[in-house]
């Protein structure tokens, strides 16, 4: 996450990417937002989820954020909670005809039940929010769709689309033995090639994975314990 502050052009990249893999999670937790809690009829997932990352991308609020708790996914929590108290605090001001100051999304800060810290006076009640489970799932199930995603590029790159079709059901949820065996008959391959390939398959998903978690803490540390809390999430 260290790569993704500043205002060199690295920087925007870096930050720019985290955003894109934590979009669909952001935006479905809006969608829950909205569905739960009553803001007005105009609001729109995709626009409040465009707006949202249009200030992040726009400002500089990741500076400001505090690095002794360097995982992004807490910060885009706790920073699109912020955002949506204050879209529902403008709201309620107009329909009174009146103006309010907005805050900056570096003001926000991680909410979270299991990782706790002080929350500033000036954030919203949470109290209205979906679960922040429920955005830790909507995350970990984007990261684990575009390792997938990844890998199958990568297969179709070398000519093994068809391969990998196959044998990506065995990445995240074994299939029986009976299984195993017809699709490995169905490869032309033995019992003892399919259970390498699985196995090679398996450790260049976690790779990605790992790689991909990597980009959104400041310290090489947490990469395992944000690994484990994916797999939790899952």
């Amino acid at each position: 996450m260290v790569a993704a502050r500043g205002k060199s052009p690295e920087a925007k990249d870096a930050l720019r990417s985290l955003c894109e893999t934590y979009y669909l999670p952001v935006e479905l937790f809006v969608q829950r937002y909205i569905t739960t809690t009553i803001i007005t009829s105009k609001d729109d997932p995709a626009d409040l989820t465009h707006e949202f990352f249009a200030k992040l991308l726009e400002g500089r609020s990741l500076d400001n954020a505090d690095r002794t708790r360097g995982r992004f996914r807490s910060y885009l929590l706790g920073a699109v909670k912020h955002f949506l108290a204050d879209h529902r605090d403008r709201e309620q001001t107009l329909k009174r005809g009146g103006g309010q100051q907005l805050q900056s999304l570096s003001a926000a800060r991680d909410t979270s039940d299991r990782e706790t810290s002080a929350t500033p006076p000036d954030v919203a009640d949470p109290n209205g929010f979906p679960p922040d489970s429920y955005f830790d799932r909507q995350w970990a199930l984007a990261v684990v769709q575009q390792a997938i995603d990844t890998l199958r590029s990568e297969a179709e790159s070398s000519g093994e689309l068809a391969r990998f079709e196959v044998l990506q059901r065995w990445l995240v949820t074994p299939s029986s033995h009976d299984t195993a065996i017809d699709a490995a008959r169905s490869l032309d391959m033995s019992d003892g090639a399919f259970k390498v390939a699985i196995h090679r398959l398996r450790k260049r998903f976690r790779h990605i994975v790992v790689a991909r978690i990597s980009t959104t803490v400041d310290d090489p540390v947490e990469v395992q314990d944000e690994l484990n809390y994916l797999i939790n999430a899952m």
